[in-house]
């Protein structure tokens, strides 16, 4: 027996196209980089319209964005499935998740290098303010006390700096052991005070 053909909802396939597109612009943005990818070679790549693309986001900028909120989204994911229940060790597990979440391929390019670039950084603090700024806020919460909003935020935007950095030393080559037993120094210090 032939199942018959169903339609999909405008609501689905607008979802959809709009995957499609951030799916091949966020291959060809860590494969070239921001600048040099135009915008008919990820229409190409996504095997869309000119017309689709700019249907779903306003310029390529505009896609990029989306791109690197996906990104920032999909760490935050990564981290916190990883540190939940971790409980007094949740900074622990939630940096070593960092770390081997911003190991996926194009992740460090994207957020820490082109991101703060294209996007400026206050838009990029914006982005991470509701990702993996969010989880390194949660686990700060549970290891550190008796400190004001501002030092905690403070503290998290210093942290949030250094595991930054030492994602983008891992993207380059070096190895990660080194920077999590180093985190993890850093953040059994954190309750001491």
């Amino acid at each position: 027996m032939q199942e018959k053909n169903t339609p999909v909802p405008n609501a689905d396939r607008r979802a959809a196209m709009r995957a499609r597109l951030i799916a091949a612009a966020r291959a060809l943005f860590v494969d070239k980089g921001y600048a040099e990818t135009s915008t008919p070679e990820i229409v190409r790549a996504a095997e869309v319209t000119r017309g689709a693309l700019y249907h779903h986001f306003t310029d390529k900028a505009d896609l990029f964005r989306a791109v690197v909120e996906a990104e920032a989204e999909a760490l935050a994911r990564r981290i916190d499935a990883e540190a939940v229940d971790a409980g007094a060790e949740a900074m622990a597990a939630g940096s070593a998740a960092f770390f081997r979440a911003m190991s996926e391929p194009g992740r460090a390019r994207l957020l820490l290098i082109d991101g703060p670039a294209v996007l400026g950084p206050e838009e990029m603090s914006r982005i991470d303010a509701g990702g993996g700024r969010a989880s390194l806020r949660a686990g700060l919460d549970l290891v550190v006390g008796g400190v004001d909003e501002d030092e905690m935020r403070a503290l998290a935007e210093v942290l949030s700096a250094a595991f930054d950095r030492a994602a983008l030393s891992i993207a380059q080559g070096s190895k990660a052991a080194p920077f999590e037993r180093a985190m993890e120094r850093l953040v059994a210090g954190l309750g001491r005070r």
